[in-house]
């Protein structure tokens, strides 16, 4: 029997950030995260579970060897004994490009695949099936603010995103300075590897991380930007710093990068509530109050080309299942 699903799923981006693994094989994270869920930016991704034969199509492109390879393993998972299946899958923003792609990608993936396999998840367990693909496709399950738990269980089931509950709505923007939409040189998946075996700051950045995300959590329950943007960007150069210190160096910053954030900071000392972070590639997230987004976007426009103002994206969720 041919079953069908289609999801859509929002990226995310670590506020407090997520880097390097005490599990490869099951993406467990080396410390905890705090992320934010981002409006427009999304993955839509259709599943046929009964399909001719196995089929990729990423962005309107057949593709085979790792790429797919990566998806089929994850419908293993899903279902090992799993029928053939096609995978048709979008995105409406740069991939590979520290957009976070993976993020929205996996998990729609999983709510898909879910769906059309006839299974029914609870959201901690989807969360720790999206997390199999990619680290932080845990956390797009959810909208708003989301908190990914380091865990302690070898088998990762409690290592899993969960919502940031706040009392009422914080009426914040994420204004995304895109100093480059291309391809990373080197993936996120390398980097982490690399930098955890050979950098000398990567255990600083452990030690400190963990409590930058729950000081993070409470200003956010608090509606305390200021202590947020300074938990965000501690976590945020710690990773940078270890990266930079890996042999050899993993560098994302561009000149450009660093131009972004002068003028946050240049914003910050005239008044301005807002505060940076980056994944891993050049381009710079600021977040500040939605009062701000358009000064913030003005200021990053005289250096950067393209600089686009975003909201608080909502849950991943299924749009047909047939």
């Amino acid at each position: 029997m041919t079953r069908q699903a289609t999801a859509i799923a929002h990226p995310n981006i670590a506020l407090v950030k997520y880097w390097g693994k005490r599990d490869r094989a099951l993406n467990l994270p080396a410390t905890s995260s705090l992320s934010v869920t981002l409006d427009r930016f999304h993955t839509r991704t259709t599943v046929t579970w009964g399909a001719a034969q196995d089929e990729i199509v990423l962005d309107g492109v057949e593709v085979e060897g790792h790429v797919a390879q990566r998806v089929l393993d994850f419908l293993d998972l899903v279902e090992p004994a799993r029928p053939p299946c096609r995978v048709v899958s979008a995105s409406n923003f740069p991939v590979a490009a520290g957009l976070a792609s993976s993020s929205s990608a996996f998990s729609a993936l999983a709510l898909a695949a879910t769906a059309a396999a006839g299974r029914s998840l609870e959201p901690a367990e989807l969360s720790v099936l999206a997390r199999r693909g990619s680290g932080s496709a845990c956390r797009s399950l959810w909208g708003g603010f989301v908190h990914w738990t380091r865990g302690e269980r070898d088998d990762g089931l409690d290592s899993h995103g969960q919502p940031v509950l706040l009392d009422e709505p914080w009426d914040l923007r994420v204004v995304v300075a895109v100093v480059h939409a291309g391809p990373k040189a080197v993936g996120s998946t390398e980097g982490m590897v690399r930098t955890r075996a050979t950098s000398p700051v990567f255990p600083v950045f452990v030690a400190e991380n963990e409590a930058l995300v729950l000081a993070g959590r409470d200003a956010l329950l608090g509606r305390d930007l200021e202590t947020l943007v300074s938990c965000m960007e501690r976590s945020t150069t710690l990773m940078h710093a270890s990266m930079l210190t890996a042999v050899p160096s993993v560098r994302y910053l561009a000149p450009g990068s660093l131009a972004v954030l002068d003028a946050v900071d240049a914003l910050r000392m005239s008044g301005v509530g807002c505060g940076w972070t980056m994944d891993a590639g050049p381009n710079v997230k600021v977040l500040c109050r939605a009062v701000d987004a358009e000064r913030v976007r003005d200021a990053l426009a005289l250096h950067i080309e393209q600089v686009l103002v975003l909201g608080i994206g909502g849950p991943a969720r299924l749009v047909e299942a047939l």
